[in-house]
């Protein structure tokens, strides 16, 4: 219990959970911060009001450091965004952000998660590797860069059945 009181007010360790529609306003700007073109609030609003679509957050104290979020239809889903903010990247909370989420998604009847990455994304087709997707296609040209070559989406596939 005093850990997580500690945790609520000193920012401690992240707690994760599921996250809903109260949260766009969290997690639209560090969307933002993290890819080149950010969702907006009602945009990532719109997303938590769907019912095929399931998010988990991560929070240190009050503060969002980490979303993950997923359209799930019958039995396959798709990732659709998964941020954790600077200042808490490279210790892990992406990691245990996916590995509760596909908890969730695998207890939801998904059967096959799929996923677009960049490319360039090393830390996260690391990531993804580790967690047991593969790669099953290739989008070329298809993440624009201002005053770069466009990079290819890489379509991964991770089977929980």
């Amino acid at each position: 219990m005093i850990g997580f009181l500690r945790s609520l007010f000193l920012g401690g360790e992240p707690i994760l959970s599921e996250a809903n529609a109260r949260d766009a306003a969290a997690i639209a700007p560090l969307h933002a911060a993290s890819f080149r073109r950010g969702w907006s609030e009602p945009e990532v609003e719109t997303l938590l009001l769907d019912r095929h679509v399931v998010a988990h957050r991560a929070l240190a104290g009050r503060t969002l450091v980490g979303f993950i979020m997923s359209r799930q239809v019958e039995d396959e889903a798709e990732i659709l965004s998964v941020a954790v903010a600077g200042a808490k990247r490279g210790r892990g909370l992406a990691r245990e952000l996916l590995t509760l989420h596909l908890r969730r998604l695998a207890g939801l009847g998904a059967r096959t998660v799929f996923l677009e990455v960049d490319e360039n994304n090393k830390p996260a087709i690391r990531l993804y590797e580790r967690a047991g997707f593969h790669e099953i296609s290739r989008r070329p040209n298809y993440y624009a860069a201002p005053g770069a070559k466009p990079a290819a989406a890489l379509v991964l596939r991770r089977d929980l059945a």
